[in-house]
């Protein structure tokens, strides 16, 4: 008969297997969803001809022209022998690898747009070896997307889901060709969603942890049931390889994108016309808001959407068609997605009353100029104040430079406050205290009755981009 103690064991090792073959169970299986995906991702290489000179330039060889010919003629015959162009001039033929799919069975592929921007040739390779040459239909730098096109009937293709029904902590798998090995799989989680990455305005990137390095750039992101949820653009690193913060374009970007480039070979997206900042916990407190979210703007661009439907500076945007803006970095992504021409209804806190403002969506200039250019601020100093500061009003020329009714321009920083906030001489400083600044003299009054102890907001223009510090006086 068995002892009680071993009467434990035995139970407790049968539990333990019995847990050990739970998680098991629960981990996904990921070798049905290769096999039925992979042929329809491709490996796409790109070529691109180079002229001696270029290549010269780059310190890649020795630029032969003008050396004496015993020289020249040992170089030659020791650097391997280039191409000639048909102008007559050698050429370098530089390549770069990445990764695609298929999106229908007609031959047209999604990929990055960095993977074959400035190329001369684009070669797809299918997952049975065979190479397509591809023409280059449209790309959208802006968003790093690009759409091919190959000749062919009936090729595989994958299938499409739907970005916005991901959750973070969700499974998801890459197939991609890092550093040009086809084929390879790696699998991870959602880590989060609608990044923003800086100078990516108009993306709301996938985070995973899914292991992308380069060659993947291009690749499908699937998630369990084989749908491609976005493009595997980008990744965080210090050492130039993966360190686990990998970046995709949400599929529901992407294709947008790519129908749109299909039907016109450009992309037309949605604009507002202001500059935007973040609403940290003093600046909510200066504009009177419970805790700190939306977008403040900043800068009102003239004769923009914003300036025609009645926007202000000071105004913090809270909603866009009833979609909340959480981060300032929402707005972006959610006007971007708009069409020019489409009605947007904004929510917007303006002096700590809510107010809904009804406009309509420009069309997104085509070079991405935004800013607001500006000129050097001088002038005689008629004014100074407890902030340390010395101010000028500005002339004729400089609001019209600056584009701008009022305001005034700081022509020293002594001790004090503003020297502890950065301010600079130069600039411009138009709102303080939630109040216009019009004139030397009205900066000098409502800076005479700022609170104590409590957050106090001043809208600055410097170089042409305005924001809103805040700061606290103290007794």
């Amino acid at each position: 008969m068995l002892s009680l103690k071993s009467s434990l064991s035995g139970l407790f090792a049968l539990l333990l297997l019995g847990q050990m073959s739970l998680a098991r169970a629960e981990l996904p299986e990921f070798t049905e969803l290769v096999e039925e995906a992979s042929p329809a991702v491709v490996n796409i290489s790109t070529r691109q001809n180079l002229s001696q000179r270029d290549v010269a330039a780059q310190g890649q060889v020795p630029d032969l022209e003008g050396l004496p010919p015993m020289f020249r003629e040992f170089f030659e015959r020791n650097i391997p022998q280039m191409p000639r162009s048909p102008g007559g001039g050698r050429q370098r033929e530089a390549q770069s690898l990445g990764s695609g799919f298929i999106i229908s069975d007609d031959g047209y592929v999604l990929t990055n747009n960095h993977v074959v921007a400035d190329a001369d040739e684009i070669i797809v390779r299918l997952s049975d070896r065979s190479e397509l040459e591809a023409k280059l239909i449209g790309a959208d730098p802006r968003t790093d997307v690009a759409l091919l096109k190959v000749e062919g009937k009936n090729l595989p293709t994958v299938k499409l889901g739907k970005s916005e029904k991901l959750k973070v902590g969700e499974w998801v798998l890459a197939i991609g060709s890092p550093f040009g090995f086809d084929h390879s799989v790696t699998a991870g989680i959602v880590s989060a969603k609608g990044r923003s990455l800086p100078n990516e305005s108009y993306v709301p990137f996938i985070q995973t942890d899914v292991a992308i390095n380069p060659g993947n750039s291009g690749g499908p992101l699937f998630n369990l049931d084989g749908e491609v949820v976005g493009i595997n653009s980008q990744i965080f690193t210090r050492s130039g390889g993966f360190m686990g913060l990998s970046f995709a374009i949400p599929i529901d970007v992407a294709m947008d994108v790519a129908n749109q480039l299909k039907e016109g070979g450009k992309v037309s997206r949605g604009w507002l016309g202001v500059v935007i900042q973040e609403v940290n916990k003093d600046l909510a407190e200066s504009f009177g808001l419970d805790k700190p979210a939306g977008a403040l703007v900043a800068q009102v661009l003239e004769d923009g959407p914003a300036a025609k439907g009645g926007l202000q500076v000071g105004d913090v945007i809270l909603s866009l068609n009833g979609q909340p803006i959480i981060m300032s970095a929402d707005l972006p992504h959610l006007v971007g997605a708009l069409k020019p021409g489409d009605q947007a209804s904004l929510e917007v806190v303006r002096e700590g009353d809510r107010k809904t403002l009804k406009l309509a969506i420009g069309a997104l200039p085509e070079d991405g100029d935004e800013a607001v250019a500006a000129g050097d601020a001088s002038g005689v100093e008629r004014s100074s104040n407890r902030l340390g500061v010395s101010v000028t009003e500005l002339t004729a020329e400089q609001k019209k430079a600056f584009d701008l009714r009022g305001g005034v321009v700081i022509r020293e920083v002594q001790s004090g406050p503003a020297a502890l906030i950065g301010l600079r001489p130069g600039d411009v400083v138009t709102h303080l205290n939630n109040q216009a600044i019009d004139s030397a003299a009205t900066f000098a009054k409502v800076a005479k009755s700022l609170p104590v102890n409590r957050s106090v907001s001043m809208r600055v223009l410097r170089q042409g981009r305005a924001s809103f510090i805040t700061f606290k006086l103290a007794e």
